[in-house]
């Protein structure tokens, strides 16, 4: 961020503390410059199910000065601001465009894995080799068993049943056994494998799978819930969070950085962004065309029967993903209800088409037959914040402007991202100088851009990163299916 340059936004006028603008099923943060302003929640499961909403402090009404700003409330954002107050003594002002929790943490699958990035063990060591891939298991597993202690201190139906890997095909399950013949022998966990009929007779009958990794490690948490508890944390502690306050203008001035809301001004000593995949291309040159934000959709069944259940065998709510490219991912959640997402849609102009939602019903028929036809009560999506070398970056990008940023989980984030916030807050008050951990690649490097051809992208190519996107999708469709 150039000294006394600043980004140029539409003017708006002041939002009111009821949200009053409807929500827009079309917003793309790609095109869009910022997600709105006092802008509904998304038609969630997680919304509807959430209960009244903590308190928040509001609509920014005035210029102030601050400490530390953080941009974006998610579990990232409220994880960042709890650690910095609890553990630093640094009380921060958070940001939000619209309500609290607005993105991820309210669309989410809420699945929990000791994962964050699209990335598995093996391919760490194939790209920065065992020791380097042993260390990184050791913070992404601390991170994991962090966030299973705070999912056990606030009510967010947590379920502590594990992960279990699908194969679709068979020719994916060697895939399997040997990533869980490394995860035990490399990396110590009690991985193992199953056959179709063991996840069939001890946890659902998934007419899909050919067998199963399973993972111990995995807590299925209502997402929303669960943030709305690190937001009440954060608050009791004095942090402050002003909803229906977008940054749409963004100046350096001699080292403090002025964010312009519709209320009024932030001057800032310090930023750090936690905006995943609603980071606009506007918000700040450290992150344009930095993350690709992918669209995820989800639906949530009624209530399943008595006899429902008994037809589908249902014995346990440990969440399920399977090995499509375009994965599914699903579980039964508290109250008897099938959860099942993936991708599909590439655009927010395209994502209210019938044929993304049928996907998700197609799905639902072809794994679970007794439940053909069942009524979906809630449908809707989110943008998924994709890096472009497949993991997160929870850094400081030019050590020049006290910026930082943590994004880029990839659909990884659920467990990570208050670990990341935890890191972020440390890295905020300067406790990470020296400290061998901050050398891990996910610390050490900025965002990369995107890479086609050997080339680094430029802007004026980013128009055709969606071209390119459904041609993948083609790709991978052949891939799984054919």
């Amino acid at each position: 961020m150039t000294t006394g340059t600043a980004t140029h936004f539409a003017s708006a006028e002041p939002v009111p503390a009821t949200p009053s603008r409807p929500y827009d099923p079309r917003y793309d943060p790609l095109l869009a410059p910022d997600p709105g302003a006092g802008r509904a929640y998304a038609p969630t499961w997680w919304v509807a199910s959430a209960g009244t909403p903590p308190e928040d402090d509001g609509p920014l009404v005035q210029d102030i000065d601050v400490d530390v700003a953080i941009v974006g409330s998610g579990a990232t954002g409220m994880s960042t601001a709890l650690y910095l107050a609890q553990e630093h003594g640094i009380r921060a002002t958070v940001l939000e465009a619209n309500q609290a929790a607005w993105g991820c943490s309210s669309r989410s699958g809420g699945q929990g894995q000791n994962a964050s990035g699209r990335l598995k063990r093996s391919q760490w060591i194939a790209r920065w080799g065992l020791d380097t891939a042993k260390k990184l298991d050791a913070e992404i597993r601390a991170g994991f068993e962090n966030f299973k202690a705070l999912t056990q201190q606030i009510d967010c139906d947590a379920f502590d049943g594990g992960h279990l890997y699908l194969a679709h095909r068979r020719e994916k399950l060697p895939v399997l056994a040997a990533e869980a013949a490394l995860m035990r022998d490399t990396f110590g966990y009690a991985t193992r494998m199953m056959s179709a009929e063991e996840v069939r007779s001890d946890y659902c009958d998934e007419r899909e799978t050919v067998g199963a990794m399973f993972e111990a490690e995995g807590v299925g948490i209502h997402p929303l819930k669960f943030t709305f508890g690190l937001l009440r944390r954060a608050r009791a502690l004095g942090v402050k969070v002003h909803t229906s306050s977008p940054v749409q203008g963004w100046q350096t001035i001699d080292g403090v950085h002025h964010l312009r809301t519709p209320g009024g001004t932030v001057r800032a000593r310090r930023v750090a962004v936690c905006t995943g995949g609603y980071t606009g291309q506007a918000l700040s040159p450290l992150l344009k065309n930095r993350v690709m934000p992918i669209l995820s959709n989800s639906v949530v069944t009624r209530e399943l029967t008595e006899a429902e259940l008994k037809a589908t065998n249902f014995r346990s709510k440990t969440f399920l993903t399977d090995t499509r490219t375009l994965r599914f991912y699903y579980r039964l959640l508290e109250g008897n209800r099938l959860q099942i997402g993936s991708r599909s849609s590439v655009s927010g102009a395209d994502a209210e088409a019938p044929v993304h939602l049928k996907l998700l019903t197609d799905a639902i028929a072809r794994k679970f037959p007794p439940l053909a036809n069942i009524r979906i009560d809630h449908s809707w999506w989110g943008w998924v914040d994709m890096s472009h070398d497949m993991m997160p970056r929870i850094t400081q990008p030019d050590a020049s402007k006290k910026i930082w940023y943590a994004v880029g989980y990839g659909g990884n984030g659920v467990s990570f991202s208050t670990w990341a916030g935890k890191r972020l807050a440390e890295r905020i008050a300067g406790r990470d100088a020296g400290r061998e951990v901050f050398e891990l690649p996910i610390y050490d490097s900025p965002l990369p851009f995107p890479n086609v051809m050997g080339l680094v992208e430029s802007q004026a190519f980013a128009p055709f990163r969606r071209m390119g996107q459904r041609m993948l999708y083609k790709w991978y469709w052949l891939k799984d299916e054919k």
